[in-house]
């Protein structure tokens, strides 16, 4: 996403973006964990339906060529997945593009009748968690990866891994990856690194 993330096109829906920006600045700053955004994003989503959920995804600042990048990792009989700390109920939502799986930080069915449950709340380190799964899951290991993120919530991700992709990232974050990318058109990304073998493109 360009310039903005799952939380932020979600409040916009419901007419919350100043209140989801002063969590947002909270978290970056971290003055709260996920766990505490979560909770407090949940409360502020408390008449999300749907409906809001399918126009924040639609009307996103996507990258161009998501999905054609995508394909072209499925046509070399490699694997996409996403790793994200944003809300399941958003991030599952691309498996629709293509991705062989999508995780997220595990929320209530929308709309809410349950709380937030902290079990369900994945961490930056929680992200190397997920990614070891997937890559006993698709048969591949850390150094078949390729890491792409935007966060400083993937700094431990790209640790992990051999190759890395910082995106539109902020310098702490560009100063851990293998090749830094700024634009809006993950075809470019993607031409950045030439992977040789079967992998798992993970961002």
């Amino acid at each position: 996403m360009y310039g903005s993330a799952a939380p932020v096109e979600i409040s916009r829906q419901l007419g919350v973006s100043a209140e989801i920006a002063k969590l947002e600045r909270s978290f970056a700053a971290r003055e709260i964990g996920p766990h505490q955004f979560s909770v407090a994003a949940h409360a502020l989503w408390a008449g999300l339906t749907p409906e809001h959920v399918r126009a924040a995804f639609d009307g996103a600042p996507w990258l161009a060529g998501i999905r054609d990048v995508w394909q072209e990792i499925r046509q070399r009989g490699e694997y996409c997945a996403v790793v994200s700390l944003s809300p399941s109920f958003f991030v599952e939502l691309l498996l629709e593009w293509g991705a062989h799986a999508a995780h997220g930080s595990v929320f209530p069915e929308v709309p809410f009748t349950r709380p937030v449950e902290a079990a369900g709340i994945l961490t930056p380190e929680a992200k190397v968690m997920v990614a070891d799964r997937l890559c006993e899951q698709f048969g591949v290991t850390r150094s078949d990866c390729v890491a792409y993120g935007d966060s400083g919530t993937d700094i431990h991700l790209f640790e992990a891994v051999s190759v890395s992709v910082a995106v539109n990232a902020r310098p702490h974050l560009a100063a851990r990856a293998t090749h830094v990318y700024e634009g809006r058109d993950l075809r470019e990304v993607y031409q950045l690194v030439a992977v040789a073998r079967p992998g798992v493109d993970a961002s």
